[in-house]
């Protein structure tokens, strides 16, 4: 239900546009990494994925679930709480794996939080957590690249800005892109995966901001 919705809104907001590399593959039981900027990325990203045919389990912060609705939609879809910075979060690893060995595809924001700009700009990903070489460990699961740029233009910000943002972008319709990459297989220690997977997402968002002309992207 949440990709239909989103499928449903995003082209209320902006233009949304969707590239792969030639040897992308979205096969069941990989993890999909994507970056993280923007309150309303999840949904442009999910929106795409759909267009891709595919629905994943979300793994997003556990605020989410006290949202009325949304918390019980989630719940109901079986999408994956993360409490940061906290012991449970190690079971929302455990509700990964079971969703992956089920050949379901799992979504993962490696960054774990926003940045804390406020400017609409695309940047770089962030450093990345340890919790997705964690899953790699446990599975074997290729990652899949997933880069998105755009959402920044829908929301960022201060709560004022990000809902005015919210509100004017139906007339703004900002341009939106995602592209996927090429799976990978991660070998190595943790930190090495944690920094392939990183690149492989940063390079990912590099051609999704390039597509939109962002300055970030076309400097590098």
């Amino acid at each position: 239900m949440l990709s239909r919705i989103a499928d449903l809104l995003v082209p209320a907001v902006g233009r949304l546009s969707v590239t792969t590399d030639t040897d992308a593959h979205l096969a069941p039981g990989s993890i999909l990494a994507a970056n993280h900027t923007s309150l309303a990325d999840p949904a442009i990203v999910v929106a795409a994925l759909r267009r891709l045919g595919v629905e994943p389990v979300i793994m997003a912060a556990a605020g989410l679930w006290h949202v009325p609705l949304l918390g019980r939609a989630l719940a109901r879809e079986g999408h994956i709480p993360v409490v940061r910075r906290d012991r449970r979060a190690a079971n929302a690893l455990d509700l990964a794996v079971d969703a992956l060995d089920r050949g379901r595809l799992v979504l993962i924001y490696a960054e774990g939080e926003l940045p804390r700009r406020r400017d609409a700009a695309e940047a770089a990903p962030g450093g990345f957590r340890s919790g997705l070489a964690r899953l790699v460990e446990s599975t074997g699961a290729p990652v899949v690249p997933v880069g998105q740029a755009g959402a920044r233009r829908v929301t960022s910000g201060s709560a004022v800005k990000q809902l005015a943002g919210l509100a004017t972008a139906p007339l703004r319709r900002p341009d939106l892109h995602v592209h996927v990459g090429a799976p990978l297989v991660l070998t190595g220690d943790r930190v090495v995966r944690t920094a392939r997977a990183r690149t492989a997402v940063t390079t990912a968002w590099r051609t999704a901001a390039a597509h939109l002309g962002e300055p970030a992207a076309l400097v590098a």
